[in-house]
């Protein structure tokens, strides 16, 4: 399995610590609003990542988190906005009922296309306690220091290769971070938050060596991912606009409080877009999977969209693609169904197909290429149809399609039905239209809906 090391700018291979074992963190969501589908492929990407390193026999622990305090913000300025109190202030509940409602949001979106859950979902609430005492161990080795107004920061300058990851280092920084934190006391513009004193009125907020306050954003991550994953562990995801600052900060403060370097490979996949404008929360240019379903489509036809596009690359949503990709995954498992049951794929296509797929996931999950490859097994005349069923079943393990729904229904075409299509496909080539007619009539009549293709004749019981 090779991936795109945002780090390094290369591709390599994952090499676990620990071997047979990935260990993989994900940045997960931030539970004040629900997530869309720009949302989903971010987290999906985790998901088709941990499928692929399982569909090569490797044992994937993977963590993700849940951001239940509120992006970092600065309480002295006027620009601070906490979106969790807003969210607070806007639906008139508490804190923890808002997080505990748009949790239980996301694990429904994230199921219906198709994402296994995590192993573990530690929530940033419930680790103040970590995220002191990492706040305390950077303080400790030279890299954060207390200020006059009593929040903690690290110091970027304390750490050379602060920058690696986005390429905004120290020089390039002087005007501070993107959340234009403003603290006088900072030795630095582009020093971060560790801890923020709380102000006045303010509902979430912990006891602390500095006194009352809040954790900031990049501290939550550290503190959870080497809480369940240690020091040194295989692979972290994310989107690219995670970058900089949450990832670059993330990496300061993970290797400067243990001295050396805790991510093996940093994964960011790219935004998704609608109408030509990035699908974000902070413009209401949102698309959400009930709106789906709203539509006749099948949710997981969303995994069979993204994957014409390679995860790192920017990617358009349009209702068309959306709606061709729904057909074509019902079409997927409707000639599953016409071919179940499986049987051993040993022919030479079958494994040339299989080697195929294989190389295509194992190439930095070039989807496009895997696609290519599954369209391919569709339309061929090649090998026998229990071949192409274990195949494509075997695949689904990564793509993640459902792709023997029809075929485990119950439903499966009569030995008659079957010698009734290829007699009509058979007419159909023969141009004899009026026998391919009289028999298209009769498969009606048995209750089934004809469908013409490029293939030829598939049928499916009738709505």
């Amino acid at each position: 399995m090779r991936l795109y090391n945002t780090l390094t700018r290369t591709v390599e291979e994952v090499v676990p610590v620990e071997a047979g074992h990935v260990t993989m963190y994900s940045c997960g969501p931030t539970v004040y609003r629900y997530v869309h589908l720009g949302n989903l492929r971010t987290f999906m990407l985790a998901d088709l990542v941990r499928r692929a390193l399982e569909f090569e026999g490797l044992r994937v622990t993977q963590i993700m988190n849940i951001t239940d305090v509120g992006h970092m913000v600065d309480d002295s300025s006027e620009r601070a906005v906490d979106k969790m109190l807003l969210a607070v202030e806007d639906e008139g509940l508490s804190p923890t009922a808002i997080a505990d409602k748009y949790t239980e949001a996301v694990f429904a979106d994230a199921a219906a296309i198709g994402i296994r859950p995590a192993d573990a979902y530690p929530r940033a609430t419930e680790h103040i306690s970590e995220m002191i005492e990492l706040t305390q161990i950077l303080i400790e080795r030279g890299h954060a220091y207390v200020a006059d107004s009593g929040s903690v920061y690290f110091d970027v300058q304390s750490l050379p290769n602060y920058g690696a990851l986005s390429g905004n280092t120290v020089d390039k920084l002087r005007t501070g971070h993107r959340d234009l934190e403003v603290d006088p006391s900072k030795r630095h513009p582009a020093d971060f938050a560790l801890w923020k004193t709380a102000g006045a009125g303010r509902v979430m907020k912990w006891p602390s060596p500095w006194g009352d306050g809040f954790p900031g954003w990049h501290i939550e991550c550290s503190a959870m991912s080497m809480k369940f994953l240690g020091d040194r562990f295989d692979i972290h995801t994310g989107g690219t606009d995670l970058r900089f600052p949450h990832h670059e900060d993330e990496i300061a403060q993970s290797d400067g409080s243990v001295g050396h370097r805790v991510v093996s490979v940093w994964v960011h996949g790219g935004h998704l877009r609608l109408s030509g404008h990035k699908i974000a929360k902070s413009t209401g240019n949102v698309v959400r999977v009930e709106e789906l379903v709203e539509r006749g489509l099948d949710p997981l036809a969303f995994r069979w969209l993204t994957f014409q596009t390679r995860y790192r690359s920017e990617m358009d949503f349009t209702w068309e693609a959306m709606e061709a990709a729904d057909h074509r995954v019902k079409q997927l498992r409707r000639r599953m169904a016409e071919w179940a049951p499986a049987t051993e794929p040993t022919s030479v296509a079958a494994k040339g197909f299989d080697a195929r797929f294989r190389e295509a996931i194992a190439d930095d999950l070039d989807l496009p290429a895997a696609v290519v490859v599954v369209n391919e097994l569709a339309s061929t005349t090649d090998m026998p149809d229990g071949e192409r069923y274990a195949l494509l079943a075997s695949w689904d393990h990564v793509l993640g399609l459902d792709l023997e729904r029809e075929a485990k229904s119950g439903w499966m075409p009569s030995d008659e039905v079957r010698a009734l299509v290829a007699e009509r496909d058979q007419a159909r080539g023969a141009k004899d239209y009026a026998t391919s007619d009289r028999i298209r009539d009769r498969l009606i009549e048995m209750g089934l809906e004809v469908m013409d293709g490029p293939d030829g004749t598939s049928v499916r019981p009738a709505d």
